[in-house]
């Protein structure tokens, strides 16, 4: 199983740019708390999701087609693999998302993306976000509008649940984390 410590090495050895290793933190964070949700093992979790955009940086073209043999080769268990592979499915990979965990990651990739700008534009940051403030975000097309909304809501239907309960879900699990992931914001 991947652990968070072989999650960071592998990835900061890949990925320098500071807004990708936010992004990595931010859906590592989501990820613990779904796996909270849904019974996983939270570190295991959190390095899947820290790992999943391994190759972005290097190969921001062809994501996700420079990720199966380095990782394989560098010791990630074949189901880690395949699940950073699945949060691509439709897109630059036809690997479908079937477990919670994997489905989980292709959600929180794109939603973490809208909470993390909503969170910008709050004097607190993300220390103060409710679900109801980030919906009206999340249903404004052209707030974030590079994040895929519709890809979000079919990752919320595959794990059965609302847009509202699963970024409810990440917003509460990242909130912890805000200093790390720079959401604080500029009145604390």
């Amino acid at each position: 199983m991947l652990t968070l410590e072989r999650a960071r090495q592998l990835n900061d050895s890949a990925v320098t740019e500071e807004h990708l290793i936010l992004h990595a933190k931010n859906v590592m964070y989501a990820m613990g708390a779904m796996a909270d949700h849904f019974g996983g093992d939270r570190e295991h979790w959190m390095a899947v999701g820290y790992l999943h955009d391994y190759d972005y940086e290097k190969y921001p073209d062809e994501h996700l087609k420079h990720t199966r043999e380095p990782l394989l080769e560098a010791g990630v268990p074949e189901e880690d693999v395949r699940a950073i592979l699945s949060h691509g499915w439709g897109g630059c990979t036809d690997v479908e998302p079937l477990t919670d965990m994997e489905k989980s990651l292709f959600t929180v990739d794109e939603l973490t993306g809208i909470i993390q700008a909503c969170a910008r534009m709050r004097p607190l940051g993300i220390t103060d976000l409710e679900v109801k403030s980030f919906m009206k975000k999340f249903k404004d097309k052209k707030f974030a509008a590079k994040c895929d909304r519709e890809l979000i809501q079919k990752g919320c239907d595959m794990l059965g649940m609302t847009v509202g309960e699963v970024a409810g879900i990440c917003i509460e699990g990242m909130k912890p984390y805000a200093e790390d992931i720079g959401l604080l914001g500029s009145g604390q």
